[in-house]
């Protein structure tokens, strides 16, 4: 019988040998994540890198008259892939090896540990989500899996113990990168791989002893792992690597969290001074004045901010400050500030009731100054913009131990990796 303590209990993490770029081809070859590109962005970079890995994880943006979710498709990301590696542009590591992959952005330096983890962790609960997945999202990652026969995009993971070691293993690979390239805002992303047999049982025993693992990016790309592992068991292919999928772990006390604010492309049926009038029944609404344009978030005005549910409105010209106060008995996830904003203000004054599905409402995360957010609603693509504060971490921790789901497009954590630096072949 398993008790709270047995290996059983708590996460597995295994070295692999993935498949990386020469250092040579590795700047080319690095690309942003899938899903943070338009197809005609993805194809836009193609046409100027023909080695970009965007090739593999968007190939519709390269078959632009065919179905994105064909077969075809599929197939082509498979050859793409294939072809990578009989050129010598990917090519296998020589032993099974954990990889320190470190991002140094200004002001920040991210150390994760790259490794794969079990897919059995994920469906028992020791690697928890905080976010739904969408089964549309989930079936194309799935048979992308399905087709390339790789993970080719890691999942973020956080640890909420264990940071020691990652700690100590950065500490110990301080000399050269095996691989080092510079993304589009300037990060520098190095990874090393961690060969030494004894470093990797340290790990191995050090994460040993963490119960518990939480997805900060990557939802959708956990779950097409395990889809993909429960149809590769149907088919009656069961290999260690089938049951595994790609991560890089990081303390959780050291990923930043931007928020993620809300564009509104009409107020419905009423005037921009209505919607504010009815706004000011919600939430106490003050005059901002200008805010500052470099910074990614809005350094409050109002005093004691942890007693108030807190947001930004720019509308007019001018910037709101919006302050409502705590209601202590409303759980984790309706007492989140994207929560109340929904649930007071979208759906009941504006009628958006699918936040998800909306195309009135549209979205603006990450590490994007303020001054972005303003040109959005200058340029007069929307009437109104919603700044929202950052969620905090141990909040994120908590609804994921719960079993809870936070609202959509809450959360936008960085670092943000590269794909195509490491790739978990799996069949």
């Amino acid at each position: 019988m398993e008790t709270p303590g047995s290996l059983a209990c708590m996460v597995r993490i295994h070295p692999f040998d993935a498949l990386m770029p020469t250092q040579a081809q590795a700047q080319k070859v690095a690309a942003v994540p899938y899903d943070v590109v338009s197809t005609v962005e993805a194809a836009a970079t193609i046409r100027d890198n023909p080695s970009s890995f965007l090739n593999v994880s968007r190939a519709d943006a390269v078959l632009p008259e065919v179905d994105p979710h064909s077969d075809t498709v599929y197939h082509r990301a498979a050859e793409n892939l294939a072809g990578m590696i009989k050129e010598g542009i990917l090519t296998r590591d020589l032993s099974p090896s954990f990889y320190l992959y470190r991002v140094q952005a200004p002001g920040r330096v991210y150390t994760g540990i790259a490794a794969c983890v079990e897919t059995a962790d994920f469906v028992e609960g020791r690697i928890r989500m905080h976010e739904a997945t969408r089964y549309d999202k989930e079936a194309d990652r799935t048979r992308h899996i399905l087709a390339t026969g790789a993970h080719t995009g890691p999942v973020v993971l956080l640890a909420n113990r264990g940071s020691e070691i990652i700690a100590s293993a950065g500490d110990s690979l301080s000399g050269s990168a095996h691989l080092e390239v510079h993304d589009r805002q300037g990060a520098r992303h190095t990874i090393t791989p961690i060969r030494d047999p004894l470093t990797i049982q340290l790990i191995r025993e050090a994460f040993s002893a963490v119960p518990a693992l939480y997805i900060a990016d990557g939802h959708h790309r956990a779950k097409s792992a395990v889809n993909a592992a429960a149809e590769w068991r149907r088919l009656g292919i069961r290999r260690f690597d089938t049951e595994r999928f790609l991560a890089v772990i990081f303390s959780c006390h050291e990923v930043t969290i931007h928020g993620y604010s809300r564009l509104l492309v009409d107020t419905g049926a009423l005037t921009p001074d209505e919607f504010l009038a009815r706004l000011g029944e919600v939430f106490s609404v003050r005059p901002y004045g200008p805010a500052p344009r470099d910074l990614f978030q809005i350094p409050p005005r109002i005093q004691n901010t942890g007693a108030y549910h807190l947001l930004h409105l720019y509308m007019h010209g001018q910037w709101y400050e919006c302050s409502r106060p705590i209601d202590t008995t409303r759980g984790l996830v309706a007492a989140l500030d994207v929560a109340v904003l929904q649930d007071n203000v979208l759906a009941p004054i504006l009628g958006i009731t699918d936040p998800r599905g909306d195309p009135r409402i549209h979205y603006l995360g990450g590490a994007r100054p303020i001054a972005d957010l303003e040109a959005e609603v200058e340029g007069r693509r929307y009437v109104a913009a919603f700044a929202m504060q950052p969620v905090q971490i141990e909040t994120v921790l908590a609804i994921a131990d719960n079993g809870l789901v936070m609202p959509p497009k809450s959360t936008w954590f960085e670092p943000k990796l590269l794909s195509g630096l490491l790739v978990h072949q799996v069949i």
